[in-house]
């Protein structure tokens, strides 16, 4: 049997397939020797292998003498800040976030509330691999204790952080895609409290979803009919775990999960604060023009919300994210947390007096494609190096596989950390040139692999 993906994202998997409750418990075993048998934040998304799950992770993390604070079912930012609540050692999420249904993962953070970076993983898979685990004596067994209030706390210090009394005052009429996921229990409650007409779109936390759970615009065609059949100021979409936002503008336009991080860079360099932006390889070159208009630098990483994290804390940035719908607002937390995203999207609307139709308009917009190829094993570096080759490039970045880039359009192709499968990303002035390149790496890289 296949094992599962492991990668900075967590380990990741089919239910029944290459991810099984032994290896959730072996990973677990491993993860509660790292902390020492410390305390540990659990939660999890709504799908209906999690509380099978649930019960292998609280079985290794008891067993080597961790408390377990127990969130249940809550949105990974909701969890990540609670580490921090409770001055926690780490914290595991089990949810496989934008994969489909019969996908899990367990997600795992360090002390500070970000994912654990190459060398945690590292530390985890060299504990996994040696099965060398802390045994908890009768006695020294750990202990679980419930936290109800997770959500509660994050939505108080969303609160904090954006003009309450500004936004109530337009009355917005929002649209929530909540996937039947984790954001059942946290979306709509804050768009409420923002004064907002709320008309709810698979609300039901069931772990059924309705969708794809990844929002991205051809998932969303049930968000836009009913944005502009009910003339919607705008629509929200999340994925299972609330730390992807994507838009739909009044008219029912989705406007790609690009964007999110586009208008959030936007308000806060222009309404907020000046600083720094990071962001990864894959993003938009829309932020940089962005960027540039306020006068501030640009810093880009290899994909992975701790990556992004990470660098936007050492630089004392503003603002970070990626272009998946991942917002990082440094003010809340150094993680991409959707709920906060969807406050500053409509603390931006607020501050015009226009539509959001026409607000984008004004924005930097490229066209981007992004497409995949299934692969059976991890990529050589040949297979980079031949792509390299075969392009004459302005510039070439090697970080996360490569990145062919010229002045006005790139393509990026790199492993994925979720997916058996290579991701290749494009951006140009038309859609046109865009999947153009695309397909001509693909096909380059079909006839490669094929050597």
């Amino acid at each position: 049997m296949s094992k599962p993906i492991v990668s900075v994202s967590g380990i990741r998997g089919v239910i029944g397939e290459t991810l099984l409750p032994e290896e959730a418990l072996r990973w677990s075993l491993a993860y509660g020797t790292m902390v020492d048998g410390g305390t540990v934040v659990l939660g999890r998304d709504t799908r209906l292998s999690g509380e099978m799950l649930r019960g292998a992770v609280l079985a290794g993390l008891l067993s080597t003498g961790c408390k377990v604070i127990d969130l249940g079912i809550v949105p990974t930012p909701t969890l990540q800040l609670a580490v921090q609540h409770w001055q926690a050692d780490g914290a595991v999420c089990i949810t496989a976030s934008h994969n489909p249904a019969e996908w899990n993962a367990l997600k795992f953070f360090d002390s500070s509330g970000m994912y654990l970076d190459a060398e945690g993983l590292r530390k985890l898979k060299g504990i996994y691999e040696a099965g060398e685990f802390k045994r908890a004596r009768w006695k020294e067994v750990g202990q679980i204790q419930h936290d109800g209030t997770a959500i509660d706390r994050h939505i108080e210090r969303i609160l904090t952080c954006v003009d309450v009394e500004r936004i109530r005052s337009k009355k917005f009429k929002v649209v929530i895609d909540c996937v039947n996921g984790a954001a059942c229990f946290i979306s709509p409650r804050l768009l409420e409290r923002l004064g907002c007409e709320v008309i709810a779109l698979f609300e039901k936390p069931t772990g059924i979803f309705q969708r794809n759970p990844e929002p991205i615009a051809e998932n969303l065609t049930e968000l836009c009919r009913v944005v502009k059949e009910n003339g919607a100021d705008v629509g929200f979409a999340h994925d299972a775990d609330v730390d992807r936002l994507a838009i739909v503008a009044d008219g029912g336009e989705a406007l790609g999960e690009e964007m999110t991080l586009v208008i959030a860079v936007y308000h806060v360099l222009a309404h907020k604060e000046r600083g720094a932006v990071v962001t990864n390889l894959s993003t938009t070159m829309a932020v940089d023009e962005v960027a540039k208009h306020f006068g501030v630098e640009v810093y880009r990483t290899p994909v992975g919300d701790i990556n992004v994290s990470k660098r936007l804390k050492e630089v004392g940035g503003a603002i970070g994210g990626e272009g998946n719908g991942g917002v990082i607002y440094p003010k809340i937390q150094y993680a991409r947390d959707a709920i906060a995203a969807l406050a500053l999207v409509l603390e931006f609307m607020a501050m015009h007096n226009e539509p959001l139709s026409e607000l984008v308009k004004r924005m930097p917009r490229y066209h981007m494609a992004k497409k995949r190829l299934a692969i059976s094993k991890t990529p050589t570096p040949e297979l980079f190096e031949r792509i390299k080759q075969r392009y004459t490039a302005e510039e070439i970045i090697e970080e996360d596989g490569v990145k062919l880039k010229w002045d006005d359009h790139w393509v990026h192709v790199r492993p994925s950390g979720t997916e058996p499968i290579l991701r290749v990303i494009a951006e140009a002035k038309t859609l046109e040139q865009a999947e153009k390149l695309c397909d001509e790496v693909i096909n380059d890289m079909k006839r490669l692999l094929e050597l």
